[in-house]
């Protein structure tokens, strides 16, 4: 599918908040699935300033260009599936256009000349189905910084408050607004 509707809650968390939640939710022992994301900016942060990101996102091997847009009660999220080649290129700066992603950064006005790599972020995830959501624990590491996060993802945006509060009171954590990864990402580099 080349978009989709994402909704989804977010908090930052505290390593020992994390555990907390690992332990509760029976993760423990899973393994975590080791995924990057390799972002990309313009000079001028055209993509910030119009409030949509642009990575590559590399699971095992496997390579996805993704756009994010705001969109009703969620994100609406393009997708184009990059060869391990094409997503090398990218990243040494040969930057090609993808059909679908560049079908909505045209119509931002965002020319694919512009785009440059800012970096990447490393992420170790695990995800657990909970009452019709999927939670997900993100321990991610970017330039020299290390954060904790809980994800929640949800098909209505009532249904994914309500699970995501009700998990916040059940582990007495305090709501702590999550910026989302690119924001965090290109904020450490101090721009």
């Amino acid at each position: 599918m080349a978009q989709e509707i994402e909704i989804e809650f977010k908090n930052m968390l505290t390593k020992q908040e994390y555990d907390k939640l690992r332990k509760s939710l029976q993760l423990d022992y899973a393994i975590p699935i080791e995924q990057t994301n390799h972002y990309f900016e313009t000079n001028d942060f055209k993509l910030k300033n119009a409030k949509v990101a642009l990575r590559i996102r590399e699971v095992n091997n496997l390579w996805q260009l993704t756009l994010k847009e705001p969109y009703q009660d969620g994100l609406l999220e393009t997708h184009d599936t990059l060869s391990e080649q094409e997503a090398r290129e990218w990243l040494k700066g040969n930057i090609l256009p993808k059909p679908h992603v560049a079908k909505q950064l045209n119509k931002l006005g965002i020319d694919f000349a512009h785009l440059h790599y800012g970096g990447a972020l490393k992420t170790y995830r695990l995800e657990t189905n909970y009452k019709e959501t999927t939670v997900v624990l993100d321990y991610s590491i970017y330039n020299g910084i290390s954060d904790y996060e809980l994800e929640l993802e949800a098909n209505t945006k009532d249904h994914g408050e309500k699970i995501f509060f009700e998990v916040l009171a059940n582990h007495s954590i305090k709501y702590s607004k999550a910026p989302n990864k690119i924001e965090r990402f290109y904020t450490s580099l101090n721009y």
